[in-house]
């Protein structure tokens, strides 16, 4: 109360002589104001006019204006009250800064009377401005080994405002190390200093913060602060020390190269360069040198290579940690290493075969492995195997070696070479595996022979064809390899009719291919049969056969030729030539005569059509289109002509159509004089100049030839009576021994009934038909008489039975199958028959059938001949037999009679005839050979 009091003094005093001073001037011309600064806009300074004692009407009839010093107006004169009032804020700090006293000045100007008066204005100082230190934060260094009492001068706090309104007062506060003293300048202003009451250790507090105060002597007083921050120096006093005595650290082996493996730390108590540390390896090799790195910053150890546990599992070191001065500290640091699965197994070959042969036993040895896994434990167990289906085993020897053996046999033709390939598995996890390829050849061995693309090869070749020509190509195939695999062609040994095969085809030895050697005759040699052998090169060479079949092509090569009529001498002309009897009473439809036709060729070619190409009188014969039988095509009349000339064309179906022609001579007769009539006058027309004594010799002749036939008949037929009455004594004695003779070998004419004995016989024919052969055999069968006895045996008796039994037969006169020539129209070609036994016997028998004939009442008779007879025309001679012509027992007819020989008894001479094809295979064989 009393501070108040006493500053309330000082306020009434200074206004107090403040009005006075303003009195005084204003007495003297000149007017003084004080006013406190920072008062706003418009405030009130003085009342001019009252002062300068002018009323307010003057004023504003006077023009009085203010103006002040300086560019900025800070007072102006109000019109209406004639007061002083502020037009701008003052701050008595900005405007006089460093003067104790702030004095403002302007002039009232009186422009109507032309008077100035001064005025003075003091702007009085208020208590604005805070005490505030140049720097808020300050810094202070101390040794931690200064002595208490030290002092360290502070920056002094600075007060615009004056007087009691600046700087009067400094406190500290903070720390019970530091005190505050504050000493006088010379100029009376106050210099805080501070004062370390307590000695400082660093390592227990590093830094000490202060705060300073200052504070003025205003109402109410204000404060500024700064923030003193006083850092304890450092001295080496503390030694380095590390976290651990001794560091462990287990890492596994596959760390990566450059991973820090564990940092070691010291610390100092100490600061700056005391307490800056370096760590450094002692004892230490030079693999742990190599291996790890120790940053001599940091501590950090890191790893520079990388590890194997296989090579080392533990690694020890000793650490030195020094700070600036010459304390240290050591540290043991013990590095373990732990195993991982990081080395796969190792598969070495230390024997393997590049090659082996393919017959090689079971069991072989093909490769020697040797397996290590440098891991330990479970990572080191390795497992072994083979991949693939692979014909070998791994059999496990000694340790660590195994051994590749074979498990079956090899085939090089199904597997020619193996990568075989040898896994090694861990035991690890994951698991790590490595493998390795033996590359093994399997050599080849002769085990295959050659084999052919077909089962068996036919080809078609057509007859003809050219010498050389290619028939085909066979190919056989070895499933070896190199000269076993080389395959070569030979031909196997045969014969074709007689002569080598070689002489027919040949086959190329490398190739394969089949050649013609020669021109095949569909004729001779239907198909050829051969084998073809393929021999590979190996050795022993092994070889195989397949059968090749040729089958000869038919073409159209062969012209009919004309088998009957019978070729005319020389003499008569060129071409074929017959005489054939028709009577004038033949019926239309008659037979006249057969064309008898072969064609060597086969099928299309062979198949033959007959036509009347010329006739003498056209519309009275015709000629049938397969069968070649000349019939009647109407009855002939009286003014035909008794002789006439047929002419037939034999044409195959060839492509071309071949063709044969074959002349024929009838005569329209109704007795056998008529007949040698007309071929008398017909000898006379052929010869016009030979004498007519010829004519009656040859009639004389030809009538003495008949009647010796006809004797030769009658005496037959009484040796057959007399035979016939033999052999039915010795049938009733011996039970019928004639039961088995067929009833057609009996014919009955004028009552009696002659035995028409049969001949056996061989025949052979050439293909093309133009050359016979006919031979007799000596011995008949039972129901057949010897055509004549040999010279050193006495011919039998009529009726006599020869005691010896006589030998069957002879039946190889046939021909077989593929021999027999086709003939148009013709039977069945195993029907067996009989022929006479010469051309003589042959004319005898018919001049007898004939002279009996004309004898016989019955002109309807017939006359059955045996089986197997061609008729008993003179026309059909011995060198034909029904294995080469059709049955032509229907063209024999007797000259004078409208009959013909019937072939009723044909099926009854089935059973002889059968009997005769028994030796069909017995003839084929005798063919071949």
């Amino acid at each position: 109360m009393w501070a108040a009091g006493r500053c309330w003094g000082r306020r009434e005093r200074a206004l107090l002589w403040g009005l006075l001073v303003t009195a005084w001037e204003t007495a003297w011309g000149q007017l003084r104001y004080s006013l406190p600064e920072e008062l706003p806009k418009g405030s009130f300074v003085g009342d001019v006019s009252k002062d300068l004692g002018l009323q307010l009407p003057a004023l504003r009839d006077r023009s009085v204006r203010v103006v002040s010093e300086g560019r900025t107006q800070y007072f102006a004169l109000h019109g209406k009250t004639g007061h002083l009032v502020t037009t701008e804020r003052m701050d008595r700090e900005q405007l006089c800064r460093q003067l104790e006293k702030c004095v403002l000045r302007c002039e009232v100007v009186l422009e109507g009377d032309m008077q100035v008066y001064e005025i003075e204005v003091e702007i009085s100082d208020i208590n604005d401005n805070a005490p505030s230190f140049k720097e808020m934060d300050l810094e202070e260094r101390m040794s931690e080994t200064t002595a208490p009492g030290s002092r360290f001068p502070l920056p002094e706090a600075h007060d615009p405002d004056l007087g009691t309104n600046s700087v009067q007062s400094y406190e500290l506060s903070g720390d019970e190390h530091f005190s505050l003293a504050v000493q006088a300048g010379p100029g009376g202003d106050q210099r805080p200093e501070l004062v370390l009451a307590k000695a400082l250790d660093r390592e227990e507090a590093a830094f000490h913060e202060l705060v300073l105060r200052a504070s003025d002597g205003g109402e109410p007083a204000r404060t500024g602060t700064a923030r003193i921050h006083v850092a304890v120096l450092d001295a080496n006093d503390n030694a380095p020390v590390f976290s651990q005595a001794e560091y462990t650290v287990r890492v596994p082996e596959d760390v990566p190269v450059g991973s820090t493996i564990v940092i070691v730390t010291a610390t100092d108590a100490d600061e700056g360069l005391n307490g800056y540390i370096k760590y450094s390896l002692k004892k230490a090799t030079d693999l742990v040198s190599e291996i790890f790195h120790l940053d001599v910053e940091t501590g950090a150890i890191t790893l520079v290579r990388s590890l194997d546990f296989e090579e080392g599992d533990s690694y020890e070191m000793d650490v030195q940690a020094r700070d600036g001065g010459i304390l240290f500290d050591t540290a043991k640091v013990t590095i373990a290493v732990t195993d991982v699965n990081d080395n796969a197994p190792k598969i070495s070959v230390r024997s393997s075969l590049s090659e082996i042969s393919e017959d090689a036993q079971s069991g072989t040895v093909v490769a020697l492995l040797h397996v290590q896994d440098r891991d330990s434990g479970a990572n080191g167990e390795v497992r072994c195997s083979l991949d693939g289906d692979v014909p070998f085993l791994l059999r496990s020897s000694r340790g660590s070696y195994y051994s590749v053996v074979t498990a079956r046999e090899l085939d090089r033709e199904q597997v020619p070479e193996y990568n075989v390939t040898v896994r090694a598995v861990d035991g690890g996890s994951p698991a790590l595996w490595s493998s390795a390829v033996l590359c093994l050849r399997v050599l080849d061995v002769n085990d295959n022979a050659p084999v052919f693309a077909e089962a068996r090869y036919s080809a078609r070749v057509p007859e003809n064809n050219a010498v050389g020509a290619l028939v085909l190509r066979v190919r056989a195939w070895d499933a070896d390899w190199g000269q076993n695999a080389r395959v070569r062609y030979r031909l196997g040994e045969g014969r074709v009719r007689g002569a080598p095969l070689s002489s027919y085809v040949s086959v190329e030895a490398e190739t394969g291919a089949l050649y013609a050697l020669r021109s095949f005759d569909y004729e001779e040699v239907r198909e050829v049969g051969l084998w073809v052998r393929a021999e590979d090169g190996g050795a022993p060479a092994l070889s195989s056969n397949v059968s090749v079949r040729l089958v000869i092509v038919d073409e159209n090569d062969n012209a009919p030729q004309v088998l009957y009529p019978p070729a005319a001498p020389l003499a008569a002309g060129a071409g074929w030539a017959g005489v054939e009897l028709a009577p004038r009473s033949a019926e239309p439809g008659a037979l006249v005569a057969k064309v008898v036709a072969v064609d060597a060729d086969a099928g299309q070619n062979a198949w033959l059509s007959y036509e009347l190409a010329k006739a003498t009188e056209p519309g009275l014969f015709r000629v049938g289109l397969h069968s070649g039988e000349v019939r009647t095509a109407r009855f002939p009349l009286a003014r035909d002509a008794a002789r006439h000339s047929l002419v037939v064309v034999v044409k195959d179906h060839g492509r071309p159509a071949l063709s044969a022609t074959a002349t024929l001579t009838v005569v329209l007769a109704e007795s056998v004089a008529e007949l040698l009539a007309e071929l008398g006058s017909a000898a006379s027309a052929a010869a016009p100049g030979e004498p007519a004594g010829s004519l009656t010799r040859w009639l004389v002749l030809a009538v003495a030839v008949v009647s010796f036939l006809f004797l030769a008949f009658l005496l037959l037929l009484l040796a057959l009576r007399l035979r016939r009455w033999r052999r039915s004594q010795l049938l009733a004695a011996g039970s019928g021994a004639l039961r088995g003779v067929p009833a057609s070998h009996f014919v009955g004419i004028d009552g009696v009934r002659a035995f028409l004995h049969s001949y056996s016989h061989e025949v052979s024919l050439t293909a093309d038909s133009r050359k016979s052969q006919l031979r007799f055999s000596g011995a008949s069968c039972c129901d057949t008489l010897p055509a004549r006895p040999p010279p050193d045996e006495p011919a039998p008796l009529l009726g006599e039975d020869p005691a010896s039994p006589q030998a069957q037969p002879n039946t190889d006169w046939r021909f077989s199958q593929t021999q027999r020539p086709g003939t148009s129209g013709s039977q069945n070609g195993e029907e067996g028959g009989a022929w006479p036994n010469n051309q003589f016997d042959t004319e005898m028998l018919q001049a007898m059938i004939l002279a009996s004939a004309n004898e016989a009442a019955d002109a309807n008779s017939t006359l059955g001949g045996g089986t197997g007879t061609m008729g008993l025309s003179a026309r059909y001679g011995p060198q034909f037999t029904l294995q080469h012509v059709p049955d032509y027992r229907q063209n024999v007819y007797i000259p004078g009679s409208t009959a013909t020989l019937t072939n009723a008894a044909s099926k009854r001479d089935a059973k002889s005839a059968a009997s005769s094809g028994g030796n069909k295979k017995k003839s084929g064989k005798k063919e071949k050979k």
